[in-house]
């Protein structure tokens, strides 16, 4: 048995395609508000490209030392396509984690996006593609290759804990992890409200904008 500190599992069964599919078309706020909007990550931010579509896939996941990328680079062999990396590198920002040739590989290897509780470099490169990546920084310093690190474990990414095999999200707005086992609850949740917010928008557009739900809530307001 691998010891603590150095463990090595291996990756979850990936999450149902087809919730896959259907988050990929669904902004974050949305899945945000169907899990009464007190979790996600925080202070992490993207720096690739904006995309047409929401960043999902199932969690591979690495828990490594400040700058040092050894693991990461080993938990690529544990990535399939249509996985998401996600390193918890302490929130370190002295030395990068990955920076261009690394997300550029993880691209290559069909992972829908990256996520480092940690820093980046290279960002203009980054910045060039839509391919996501997700930081807590950028520094140009490179990373130490001494380990140690596990893979597969439980990681804290901007005070959100990723288990692996959760399925993670992410836009221009932040990230977002859950069981995907709770995907279908949370995707039609998520999709009422969308329907909501849309009749909400059509009716600004129109010139109108009902807001006498606001009394209601003034009303059971504690003060």
């Amino acid at each position: 048995m691998t010891q603590f500190g150095a463990r090595r599992r291996d990756s979850s069964t990936q999450a149902d395609p087809k919730h896959l599919e259907l988050l990929r078309t669904i902004a974050l706020p949305l899945l945000s508000d169907s899990l009464h909007r007190g979790t996600g990550s925080v202070g992490l931010l993207p720096f690739h490209k904006p995309g047409k579509f929401t960043m999902v896939g199932t969690a591979v996941t690495v828990r490594t030392r400040g700058g040092d990328n050894l693991t990461t680079l080993r938990a690529f062999d544990y990535c399939r396509p249509g996985d998401v990396l996600v390193v918890d590198a302490g929130g370190d920002l002295t030395n990068a984690v990955v920076g261009g040739i690394m997300t550029a590989g993880a691209a290559m290897l069909g992972l829908t996006g990256v996520v480092i509780e940690g820093a980046i470099r290279d960002i203009a490169e980054i910045r060039e593609r839509e391919f996501p990546v997700y930081a807590r920084g950028a520094n140009h310093r490179g990373p130490y290759k001494n380990g140690p690190g596990e893979i597969n474990v439980p990681v804290c990414i901007g005070g959100m804990v990723v288990e692996p095999g959760d399925i993670i999200v992410g836009d221009q707005d932040g990230l977002l992890a859950f069981p995907a086992s709770e995907a279908g609850a949370i995707i039609d949740k998520a999709l009422a409200q969308q329907k909501k917010e849309e009749e909400q928008m059509a009716e600004i557009l129109q010139g109108r904008w009902d807001r006498s739900f606001v009394a209601g809530l003034e009303a059971r307001a504690i003060n």
